[in-house]
């Protein structure tokens, strides 16, 4: 599809993260800010935490609340398959729902380009529609489901003008096979370099031992939290747990070791990574792209029956970049030890193109 031109000297532009966590909304921040500092006008549609996040970061932009499509986990590694499974047809609809819904804000906002990370019904003929992901090739248990999920995924993805992958194209990537399909989609990629909210940081001198970022959607988030608060007693280090609630006034019992935050802003989350030790996190690729970028020693737990971070998580502990633990195999004593005498190797995180990207694209719409 070829981007029409604009007359706008400074295009309107929608951006709109999946609500599967914070991760998607997270990745938007550097884009957002490219595009800002491009003079951009932006848009943001979201709600829940997301939003809250979001409106953290850029608290004078215009937000539009937009329904999430609220996924819900089981609380079991088995049962995760069977639990989105029936949750299909409730998903399909709120894609249908949403596509109606940017027509409307289209006309109503005049948006001159949308950005949508991972939702699937933000596209139209009218507008050029960019759609980001780093999973082009969705993992599954069983192959013959894989090409069949595959093709439902490329269904939507080629509806889209171009698609932007927060991965390197070659050499040393993070996400594998999952951004590097043998089969691609049919409209343009672009591959723009992994995608870090975080400026890069002068070295410090380290006040945690142990810094645990909580993140993901329930059941699961809570699940992992109070398996690490009964076993951080085990060890005698001085650990902060960042619980990845923004919003949230809920106060819980710290262990005498653990200093507790339900949520921090960007600067006080980069200023705790890098002066801790080691970090303990879900493998969420939002996730595993600033831990590798900050070179942070880090323990990966995927979330239980998630294959897409349990897949990570190999693929990169292969390579040496973390250790890595199943959840119900998750010793807190043990794992440090391993973790802390582990011999880490870092990937090279200086494929980011986005700069250059955005301002191509931003030179092709005129």
């Amino acid at each position: 599809m070829q981007i029409p031109a604009s007359n706008l000297t400074a295009p309107k532009i929608l951006i709109a993260p999946l609500d599967w966590g914070l991760g998607h909304a997270t990745r938007c921040i550097p884009i957002i800010r490219t595009l800002k500092q491009k003079n951009c006008e932006i848009v943001i549609a979201a709600s829940g935490i997301n939003e809250i996040l979001l409106k953290k970061e850029f608290p004078d932009s215009v937000f539009l609340p937009l329904e999430g499509y609220q996924i819900h986990y089981s609380k079991y590694r088995w049962g995760l398959a069977f639990k989105l499974l029936i949750q299909l047809k409730t998903l399909k609809r709120k894609i249908e729902k949403e596509h109606v819904w940017l027509q409307a804000v289209i006309e109503q906002y005049k948006i001159d380009v949308v950005i949508s990370d991972n939702r699937f019904g933000l596209f139209t003929s009218k507008i050029p529609c960019i759609f980001i992901t780093h999973q082009l090739q969705i993992v599954t248990p069983f192959g013959l489901l894989e090409r069949l999920i595959q093709k439902i995924n490329y269904h939507y993805i080629n509806q889209y003008t171009t698609c932007w992958i927060p991965d390197n194209a070659s050499g040393q990537n993070l996400a594998g096979r999952l951004s590097h399909p043998s089969v691609i989609p049919g409209i343009p990629l672009q591959y723009i370099g992994p995608l870090v909210r975080f400026p890069k940081p002068m070295p410090v001198s380290i006040e945690f031992d142990v810094c645990i970022v909580l993140s993901g959607p329930e059941p699961q988030r809570t699940i992992l939290e109070n398996i690490l608060l009964k076993q951080v007693v085990s060890v005698h280090k001085k650990v902060v747990l960042v619980r990845g609630l923004p919003g949230k006034e809920e106060i819980i019992a710290a262990p005498f070791n653990t200093i507790i935050h339900n949520y921090l802003t960007e600067t006080e989350l980069l200023n705790i990574i890098v002066r801790s030790n080691l970090v303990i996190c879900r493998s969420g690729y939002t996730t595993v792209m600033e831990m590798m970028y900050l070179q942070k020693k880090t323990i990966l737990i995927p979330t239980p029956g998630q294959t897409e971070q349990e897949y990570l998580a190999e693929h990169l502990s292969k390579q040496n970049f973390c250790v890595t633990y199943l959840q119900h195999q998750f010793v807190f004593s043990k794992a440090v030890e391993q973790a802390l005498s582990f011999n880490y190797i870092f990937p090279d995180m200086q494929g980011n193109t986005l700069n250059k990207t955005v301002a191509d694209f931003l030179s092709a719409l005129g």
